[in-house]
């Protein structure tokens, strides 16, 4: 059993950052295109696992499936953090 004291790291590889990146580029773009607002929908996505929220325009939905929602989160908070600078300190 696991220690639940100890904390978990996780990596992820420069490659699936770039690939996660890519997939919320293209969802925003076909989620904006069909007129929806693409930041109500990809939390949809991510809080439900709802794929529903996402446009099957531009392959959209399948594309964001082919990702984990933990990595969409990862990659958003990353990218937060990195634009607020708190990653400098």
């Amino acid at each position: 059993m696991e220690n639940l004291g100890d904390t978990q790291f996780i990596s992820v590889g420069k490659e699936q950052e770039t690939g996660v990146k890519i997939v919320l580029s293209t969802v925003y773009e076909a989620l904006t295109e069909k007129g929806y607002n693409p930041v109500n929908q990809i939390v949809g996505y991510i809080m439900s696992g709802d794929p529903t929220y996402i446009t099957s325009h531009k392959a959209a939905r399948s594309l964001i499936m082919k990702v984990e929602r933990d990595e969409l989160v990862e990659e958003l908070l990353s990218e937060y953090i990195r634009t607020k600078g708190w990653d400098a300190k």
